[in-house]
C-alpha cells in the first residue's frame, strides 16, 4: 500500500528518516497521474520493507511543491536519509523508477 504523506507529515516521514523514499506528486485532476498510479503501487508492493513509496496530492497539500518548486505533475522526488537525491518530471516506466531507487538502496 502506498503511503499518503502530507504537508503536516513529511517531516517525520521523509526528512526524518533514513530511508530511500519516492514520492508521487499528483492530483486528482492529472490524466498522466492517474496513469502513473499501478506503476507506483506496483513499487510499493515491490519495495514493502525496503524503501517508502508515497503519494503527495498537491491541491491538499500546497507547502510541498512550493517547497521543492514543482511546476508540473506528475513530479517524482527522491529522497534518501532526508536529503533530496533526484527530482524526476513527468511519465516514467516502472523500470526506469525502480533502477532509480535500486541505485539509493
Amino acid at each position: 500500500m502506498t503511503k499518503e504523506i502530507t504537508d503536516s507529515t513529511f517531516q517525520s516521514d521523509v526528512l526524518d528518516t533514513n530511508q530511500v523514499v519516492l514520492i508521487d506528486l499528483w492530483a486528482e485532476w492529472c490524466g498522466p497521474c492517474k496513469m502513473m498510479n499501478p506503476v507506483i503501487e506496483d513499487l510499493s508492493d515491490e519495495y514493502a520493507g525496503r524503501a517508502v513509496i508515497a503519494k503527495v496530492n498537491i491541491d491538499d497539500n500546497p507547502e510541498i511543491p512550493t517547497n521543492y518548486n514543482i511546476r508540473g505533475i506528475p513530479t517524482f522526488l527522491l529522497f534518501k536519509n532526508g536529503e533530496l537525491k533526484e527530482k524526476i518530471v513527468g511519465l516514467q516506466t516502472k523500470e526506469y523508477l525502480h533502477n532509480k531507487i535500486e541505485s539509493y538502496l
